[in-house]
């Protein structure tokens, strides 16, 4: 088996380096010293199903140094997901081989590699959830979750978050195997840290297993003994070579070179042709897979049918048995929306927008089976400690029979962690924190867009209202950014992320409806710390708030034939009820106070809604605790924002209020003063 195994692997490397000699562009080095783990996990381990890759009980494997997709492509090409066409157009326009891997499920990628770091959090996720829904449904449906990660991976600070938990939590289900080479892009790894890795990830609480990497036989058997383990999860720190088969013009050795890491063969120094050779295939024609490896992994997949056609037999048959459970299974994996009577939840009056998202949350808890809510030690400050009120106890060690993900302060594994649960699938899952630790968010929250992984996120402490704590705590250029995902298409063709900021407590019941129905993108709930007077009604305000499902919507007319159109979100719209009232009492001029919980589902609206609403000929004046360019796209050039353009100062809520503007008083001697009046 070693030697046929060995030419699976070398066919790997050849195919890997001939990838990246084609493209003029890659990481050759990485893909062919990982190589002979990725075989073996492959053909002897990994449990999926070639005809079915979206089998909802296959084992996962998350890649998480994307450079090394040469590898992963070219495994995936033996299992056939992928043709020697597809690998010949690694990196190119239109090609189904980018240059890091995006997810799709169909051909065997299971996640978006990112920057280093994200993708073995993913998997700490996807291991969190089958532990979820194993205890709900049984143990019929275990599987692995398997991560590959690399130096870069190791160094990055998300893997302090993502190897506490995955520890803390005892996700025995999870196997990692670290390529340790001790070669990073511009150098070497014992230039850059003397850390024992293995004693850190003892620590955490795993089991920790050093091996040759490069050496299938213990390459198995290391696998064997994770497979084994019931209480921990486990680390294969496999030594592996750099570049292993890599030669020059005159056969000199070219493994374990820094140059070999981000560019091809021939640009290294090595000789790309003697390499194939040295590894057994045709320099002229690398782009081939070898008969007796064709034969082997024939083999493999007759096998790994046999496997998959056993577990989905055991299946049905507790399907059978079990009728009612397993249609909530199949409800659960649909990934459909939960039916919420959100009308009927009911809020305090004048409440602030983060308690009365603690409202919803503890009607989520109750109602929704199939729901993970995440804190990065905030809750009881971002109110997500409503889900725990709601009945949700914390997920442990050995009862995965919660609902709630204590992450500790982590804000970025917390949220990559969050995409690998959605990304598993059968589970809705939102995280919390401050609005301006959001910062620490954005490389995940921007992969969540990417994917199209609908993960709700909820920031409270939404504005310089955070008062006391001043400069540091105040999120001022925050929802701007946010702005530019709404702005921005996925590769559906959509709105990357769905942003909403709901201005009192029945916008924020509508917001959840909003975010909960929304099983395409990722959303975003920026809820308020202060309290908020409640908008006014004319029926009842939680079915007028219902408009806010086309992003913007007209909340009050004051007087006939509006002169000026009052534009905000959040806390902002109830300061500009207070100056329309006063430009109606003091000067008889009639407004328009429009609420604008998302300008990207606002803009996907009819242009004759988006005219009645904010109407171009008259003029615009926007409010917003943020800097004024977040509201430029709906108030234009016809008008004014008043905004905040430089950073807070710690004060009391109400005192900040005053010193920037930020009252209806001053609000309405700005509109008078823009008007003439």
């Amino acid at each position: 088996m070693n030697t046929t195994t060995n030419r699976a692997a070398d066919n790997i490397r050849i195919l890997a380096a001939s990838m990246v000699e084609k493209a003029k562009s890659g990481h050759p080095g990485g893909a062919m010293g990982g190589a002979d783990y990725i075989n073996v996990l492959y053909s002897e381990f990994l449990n999926f199903d070639p005809d079915d890759g979206e089998w909802v009980n296959r084992d996962r494997f998350f890649l998480d140094p994307g450079h090394m997709s040469p590898m992963l492509y070219a495994t995936l090409s033996l299992i056939g997901k992928y043709s020697m066409e597809d690998l010949k157009n690694f990196r190119q326009w239109g090609s189904i081989t980018p240059g890091h891997p995006e997810v799709d499920v169909k051909r065997g990628v299971e996640n978006t590699s990112g920057p280093l770091g994200q993708g073995h959090a993913m998997a700490v996720g996807a291991a969190i959830a089958e532990r979820f829904l194993v205890a709900r449904f049984g143990e019929w449906m275990a599987h692995k979750t398997y991560a590959f990660i690399s130096d870069g991976g190791i160094q990055e600070e998300i893997s302090q978050g993502a190897g506490r938990i995955a520890g803390t939590l005892g996700l025995a289900n999870l196997i990692m195997f670290y390529d340790s080479n001790n070669i990073q892009l511009s150098t070497k790894v014992d230039e850059v840290t003397h850390e024992d890795t293995a004693k850190k990830y003892e620590a955490w609480g795993w089991q920790v297993i050093t091996i040759d990497g490069n050496d299938a036989a213990e390459i198995r058997q290391a696998l064997k003994v994770a497979q084994e383990e019931k209480e921990r999860p486990t680390l294969i720190i496999g030594h592996t070579l750099m570049g292993k088969g890599a030669v020059g013009a005159n056969e000199e050795d070219f493994s374990n070179k820094v140059s070999t890491h981000g560019q091809p063969l021939s640009a290294a120094g090595a000789s790309f042709e003697n390499t194939v050779a040295n590894l057994g295939g045709d320099p002229q024609n690398p782009f081939v897979i070898f008969p007796d490896v064709q034969e082997y992994y024939a083999q493999v997949l007759e096998e790994k049918r046999a496997q998959a056609k056993q577990k989905k037999a055991e299946q049905a048959a507790w399907e059978k048995a079990n009728p009612e459970l397993a249609a909530k299974f199949h409800r659960f994996m649909s990934g459909e929306a939960p039916a919420i009577d959100y009308k009927a939840i009911a809020h305090k009056a004048n409440i602030a927008t983060r308690q009365a998202s603690a409202d919803v949350l503890v009607t989520l808890a109750q109602e929704v089976e199939n729901m993970i809510v995440s804190s990065a030690d905030l809750s009881n400050s971002d109110k997500t400690d409503g889900f725990i009120k709601g009945g949700a106890r914390n997920l442990v060690k050995g009862d995965f029979s919660g609902k709630f993900l204590q992450a500790g302060v982590a804000e970025l594994t917390m949220a990559a962690i969050c995409n690998g649960i959605a990304l598993h699938g059968g589970i809705h899952v939102a995280c919390a924190t401050f609005f301006v630790f959001s910062d620490y968010m954005k490389p995940a929250f921007r992969l969540s867009a990417l994917m199209q992984m609908p993960v709700k996120y909820i920031w409270t402490h939404d504005a310089f209202r955070v008062g006391e704590d001043g400069p540091t705590h105040q999120p001022i250029e925050h929802e701007a950014q946010l702005r530019l995902l709404e702005k921005m298409q996925n590769h559906a063709g959509k709105m990357s992320m769905l942003a909403l900021r709901p201005a009192d407590a029945a916008e924020t019941s509508v917001a959840w409806k909003m975010a909960m129905e929304n099983t395409e993108t990722p959303t975003a709930l920026v809820l308020s710390r202060q309290n908020i007077n409640d908008l006014p009604a004319v029926t009842d305000r939680y079915t007028e708030a219902l408009k806010a499902e086309k992003g913007a919507y007209i909340v009050q007319k004051n007087g006939e034939n509006p002169k000026v159109i009052l534009i905000a979100s959040g806390s902002e719209v109830a300061t500009l009820i207070d100056a329309a009232k006063l430009l109606l009492e003091r000067k008889g001029i009639a407004s328009q106070v429009v609420s604008a919980i998302s300008e990207g589902l606002f803009r996907q609206q009819p242009t004759a809604y988006q005219e009645e609403v904010i109407p171009a000929s008259t003029p615009h004046f926007g409010l917003t605790a943020g800097l004024s360019v977040t509201l430029e796209g709906l108030v234009g050039c016809n008008g004014k924002i008043h905004g905040v353009n430089h950073f807070g100062y710690s004060a009391p809520a109400k005192v900040l209020d005053e010193k920037f503007g930020f009252t209806g008083e001053f609000v309405y001697n700005e509109i008078c003063e823009m008007l003439g009046k």
